[in-house]
């Protein structure tokens, strides 16, 4: 028996899975929630520590024999987040997630050292966004003055447990892409960014050590022994959690195209040849998987039909019935989810809007299905900038919490005129980092399975969810998007009809 784990350190919560490779069956899941630490600049931090503790927390929920059999693990882990550490490897100072604001001046500052976003990207790939680790560095200096004078070294938050696990500092591609200082071109720490962000200091010296996806490292004993595993454990070195998810998820090779219908909604792709757009429309990330996983991402998703159901007074949990009672395109009612502002259009201000409200469609059938339309036209739009660029797919694969909606899965099919498959393991990140591992065991042996081979044979999809596109209502869709992306371009000036 090959038991396998796979930690998946969020924003809200820590899980943990122990996935049996033999009967490719998931023995064991566990969970612990995190606080997060807001403040009315923005501001969202989290104690390094109490990612530590919630994975003590999750492996004592587990039997102990189970652990014992573990072979390897891999950690998947909120991106961007900067965590800190002196010369002796002490956390200064709490971490910077990558909800955190705080630091958008950072941001145009930064980007102003290089002519602009259009200087960032022909540097490393990417503009400097809120969210990526760049800027948090330079608040840093700014504000916590006497922390940035004694760092030593640079860690994502998933490093980190790798760094509590194994006691080494180093990176791997995936995640490292999300900092905004890596090249994704060249897969090398871009020089010009890391001026950028303080021209005074050699930040490099900061780094730690690049890996490649394939590496794996001896856990401590003493960790061990904390976690009731054995001293024989493997670390592979796993990855932010959208490059976990897409190895959870199978999009591992061109043709599949990830869709987590979250909070926030994202958009991901393998692709075996760096997707860099001169806009900057979408991220263009390194996959942890020896790719590279272009990545867009929607500030409203479930945010919009949750608080649609929640003004109206029902639960989302009974939506689906509002869907299958009203047609596509809700008779001319179209949303604007702009709940949260909006990343895809780049869109930070806007406000949500109601367009085309008339004695017909003002009902809260038509309201929650505008609100599940306007999600979705809002990855339409997204997708669209990935198909101009010249990628292709053959199928979607759905995560998140919107996956369990029949209703939403067969739109999703319907708007993108593509079939829906659901993976039957619903934690795609955590998965994911067990199969890493799993690969991890035997990846440098001779004639050992590619990471393509062990998703392929370890990730199944659950055919009583799997949606296929309807002619008929793909047609009204079509209608209805257009619809959609000329009240985009009428009250914001982008989009248009396509």
């Amino acid at each position: 028996m090959t038991l396998v784990a796979g930690i998946d350190a969020g924003t809200q919560s820590v899980k943990v899975v122990v996935y049996d490779a033999q009967s490719c069956q998931l023995r064991a899941t566990a969970s612990a929630a995190l606080e997060l630490i807001s403040g009315d600049d923005g501001s969202r931090e989290q104690h390094p520590q109490a990612w530590m503790d919630a994975v003590e927390q999750c492996f004592a929920r587990i039997d102990p024999q189970l652990r014992q059999g573990i072979a390897a693990l891999a950690v998947s882990g909120q991106q961007h987040g900067l965590v800190a550490l002196d010369a002796d490897g002490n956390v200064l100072a709490p971490a910077k997630l990558w909800c955190d604001t705080s630091s958008s001046a950072e941001c145009e500052e930064i980007m102003q050292a290089l002519g602009g976003a259009q200087g960032c990207i022909e540097a490393a790939g990417n503009p400097i966004l809120a969210g990526y680790t760049a800027s948090k560095i330079r608040w840093t200096r700014k504000h916590r003055p006497q922390a940035y004078a004694a760092l030593a070294t640079i860690l994502l938050p998933h490093d980190y447990l790798n760094f509590r696990l194994t006691g080494e500092r180093f990176m791997e591609y995936g995640d490292a892409s999300g900092t905004g200082w890596l090249d994704v071109r060249s897969r090398q720490w871009s020089a010009p960014l890391l001026k950028a962000i303080d021209p005074d200091r050699d930040l490099s010296q900061c780094l730690p050590p690049l890996v490649s996806n394939d590496s794996s490292f001896a856990i401590l004993p003493a960790m061990a022994d904390r976690l009731g595993l054995s001293h024989a454990v493997r670390i592979a070195v796993g990855g932010g959690d959208n490059m976990m998810a897409a190895i959870g998820t199978g999009a591992v090779v061109p043709g599949r195209l990830a869709m987590s219908l979250g909070t926030s909604g994202t958009l991901f792709a393998y692709a075996d040849q760096p997707v860099v757009d001169e806009h900057g429309a979408w991220a263009a990330f390194c996959s942890s998987s020896g790719g590279w996983l272009p990545l867009i991402c929607t500030m409203n998703c479930t945010v919009a039909t949750e608080t649609v159901a929640s003004t109206l007074g029902f639960s989302s949990r009974d939506g689906d019935p509002m869907i299958t009672s009203t047609t596509p395109g809700a008779d001319g009612l179209t949303m604007l989810p702009f709940f949260n502002g909006e990343r895809t259009p780049d869109l930070p201000e806007a406000k949500a809007s109601l367009h085309g409200m008339d004695m017909r469609n003002m009902s809260p059938a038509h309201l929650y299905r505008a609100a599940m339309e306007g999600a979705t036209f809002s990855l339409r739009f997204g997708y669209d900038a990935f198909v101009a660029a010249g990628m292709q797919f053959d199928r979607i694969l759905l995560t998140g919490g919107g996956a369990n909606s029949p209703a939403w899965r067969q739109m999703v099919a319907d708007v993108f005129g593509l079939p829906v498959q659901v993976p039957q393991q619903t934690e795609g990140a955590a998965f994911g980092a067990a199969l890493q591992a799993l690969w991890s065991l035997q990846a440098t042996a001779a004639g050992a399975d590619s990471l393509v081979e062990v998703v392929n044979r370890h990730v199944h999809h659950d055919p009583a969810q799997a949606h296929l596109p309807d002619a008929s209502r793909r047609t009204a869709y079509q209608q209805s998007y257009k619809r959609y992306l000329k009240h985009l371009h009428d009250t914001h000036g982008v989009g248009g009809d396509r």
